[in-house]
């Protein structure tokens, strides 16, 4: 199975220090929507994995991040593609679960749901604990310059990111360099 795992604010839609609390404040990042669909025509699934403590603050209610993800369904089938599973982790830090990023509960619930070895698969998010959640079950890190990695445009990549981590301009970048490397990958050989 080509299974790809996407961090949500601020890898596909726009993110806010605010939280994004209603299907009104989900705004897709632009080509973001468009990128999935290209994963998912080049036979890649797409899965979510997201920290959502607003849950845990009080901020919004799971009737509205459902009705979020409704519209991300919604507008992501417009462009022929198709997200296959959300994951989300709704508490605050300072309820120290296990499937809050930086830690790998959600990544092992990703693992069990779909009955794969993680190892290799790429992750892709705009922030360290998103690349770290994923390492820790033998992901392949991928850093998008959206959102809070917006930040390092320009920069050398910290040293506190993992080990061969790829960064890509945006979602859209990300997915022509997965498409496009089976095929560099057959040419080589």
């Amino acid at each position: 199975m080509k299974l790809v795992i996407l961090d949500r604010d601020g890898t596909i839609n726009l993110d806010s220090d605010q939280y994004i609390k209603s299907p009104e404040e989900w705004t897709p990042l632009p080509g973001a929507l468009e990128a999935i669909a290209r994963l998912n025509h080049a036979g890649w699934h797409t899965v979510i994995a997201s920290n959502q403590s607003g849950l845990g603050r009080g901020l919004f209610d799971v009737a509205a991040l459902n009705a979020m993800h409704a519209k991300m369904h919604k507008m992501l089938a417009a462009h022929g593609g198709r997200i296959d599973a959300v994951f989300y982790c709704p508490h605050a830090a300072d309820e120290h679960c296990q499937c809050r990023k930086p830690l790998p509960g959600l990544f092992e619930q990703i693992g069990d749901r779909f009955g794969v070895d993680l190892k290799g698969v790429p992750v892709v998010g705009d922030g360290l604990r998103d690349l770290q959640a994923g390492v820790l079950v033998g992901c392949e890190p991928h850093l998008v310059l959206t959102g809070k990695g917006q930040a390092l445009r320009g920069r050398p990549l910290p040293p506190e990111f993992p080990a061969g981590t790829r960064v890509h301009d945006d979602l859209g970048a990300f997915a022509d360099y997965l498409i496009a490397r089976p095929a560099a990958a057959k040419l080589a050989a």
